[in-house]
């Protein structure tokens, strides 16, 4: 199968609470990057605001980034609840259920990547 998937996908902590700052922000971009590499998809961009993320990432169809959005945020709300107790008395659960994606076929990927990597300057 031969496919050319790539997707923009935007998720806040509960209540956008801006709780993702250094060391925090750090570990989740290595924690994102490891579960994408995992699953064997492509991380083409992250980056971490104090209360949301950006993800640029390739995907097979047939894997879904359903999926791999719900074990992305699964896998690093138990890993950063381990290591930054002090999130779990900040907030019930880590991230809010909800995400945004979108293709990135309207643009050229390098477009995109260039918003995601200027949103940590502002």
């Amino acid at each position: 199968m031969v496919y050319n998937c790539h997707y923009h996908v935007v998720w806040v902590p509960k209540y956008r609470r801006k709780v993702l700052l250094n060391p925090i922000d750090v570990r989740l971009k290595e924690l994102i990057i490891e579960t994408i590499q995992k699953w064997k998809q492509e991380c083409v961009e992250v980056e971490v605001m104090p209360d949301h993320v950006h993800l640029l990432v390739g995907c097979d169809p047939q894997f879904g980034i359903h999926k791999l959005i719900r074990l992305i945020k699964g896998f690093t709300s138990h890993q950063l609840r381990q290591e930054f107790p002090d999130l779990k008395k900040k907030l019930p659960s880590l991230w809010n259920n909800s995400y945004y994606v979108g293709t990135t076929g309207g643009v050229t990927l390098e477009v995109v990547k260039r918003y995601v990597e200027s949103q940590k300057g502002k």
